[in-house]
């Protein structure tokens, strides 16, 4: 394959990725990960490291236009980074210790189960606009976790109120440590402790995640890139069609309702799970 031809397909899958990273909070690294493994033959951690700068990619396009649309809570995510960022600290070193002893693949397999766990989770909630309101626990108010913001699709100021802030920290650590093993932003999970268990609206909690993802992801870039798992002639053509898929989507995002933003985020989770659990089997 002549070098143009290879830069050009990978920013042609960068643009993909950044789009459904950009709409579904999960950074585009879902894309780019498994086309660098299956379609490229490029070695695990090396796709990680590049999936961490199209996740940096990613957030640094749609989060900025999340925040001008007042979409994303600044609040909320940095709360959250309390423990996303030493989970992605941990995670990343950890996956620099297993990969030079050849034990990731059962970890492959693990993550896609507690992906599919979530993924059941999720469609078991889909007949809800917005998970079951409840009042702000002491923490949520005692840092003003609460917030607005205008829903062009329904044309109305929807209002909400973080509660449940311990079991989204913990969902947070879990989303830092997968980000950094992996590469792959941690941002389902991060959508996860944002809608499910602080009660943010979906789009809220897209725009968040899409915000928090690319602090996450260079927690764990700093270690891989120490570790020499970053490779720039990869990163460097990913990461720039991801940011200009990323801001594709970010102009789509606002006049989507919160249910077909939820609909986009089922198949994307459902692939993941299903494409690490089968790379994981070493059957792709």
């Amino acid at each position: 394959m002549e070098l143009l031809e290879f830069v050009l397909l990978l920013a042609l899958t960068g643009i993909v990725a950044g789009v459904v990273g950009s709409l579904t909070g999960l950074g585009g690294a879902v894309v780019v990960i498994p086309v660098l493994a299956v379609a490229f033959n490029v070695p695990f951690p090396v796709a990680a490291g590049t999936g961490l700068l199209t996740v940096l990619a990613t957030s640094s396009t749609t989060g900025a236009a999340y925040v001008r649309d007042r979409l994303s809570d600044l609040r909320i995510g940095m709360f959250l980074e309390i423990a996303t960022v030493p989970g992605a600290l941990v995670g990343a070193t950890a996956t620099v210790f297993l990969v030079r002893r050849s034990l990731n693949d059962d970890l492959l397999i693990a993550l896609g189960a507690v992906l599919l766990a979530i993924l059941a989770g999720t469609v078991l909630a889909l007949r809800a606009a917005r998970p079951a309101t409840e009042g702000p626990d002491r923490v949520a108010r005692a840092l003003r976790l609460e917030g607005a913001y205008y829903d062009e699709a329904e044309g109305r100021t929807v209002p909400y109120a973080a509660h449940r802030t311990g079991g989204a920290l913990g969902v947070a650590f879990a989303a830092g440590l997968v980000s950094g093993m992996f590469g792959i932003g941690g941002g389902v999970f991060k959508v996860h402790a944002l809608e499910r268990f602080l009660g943010l609206p979906m789009k809220v909690a897209t725009a968040t995640s899409n915000l928090m993802i690319g602090i996450t992801a260079a927690a764990g870039a700093g270690v891989l890139l120490a570790a020499g798992y970053i490779n720039p002639y990869l990163g460097a053509p990913a990461a720039l069609g991801t940011a200009l898929g990323a801001y594709l989507g970010s102009t789509l995002l606002p006049g989507l309702r919160n249910q077909t933003v939820r609909l986009l985020f089922l198949p994307v989770v459902g692939a993941l799970a299903l494409e690490v659990i089968l790379r994981g089997l070493g059957l792709a």
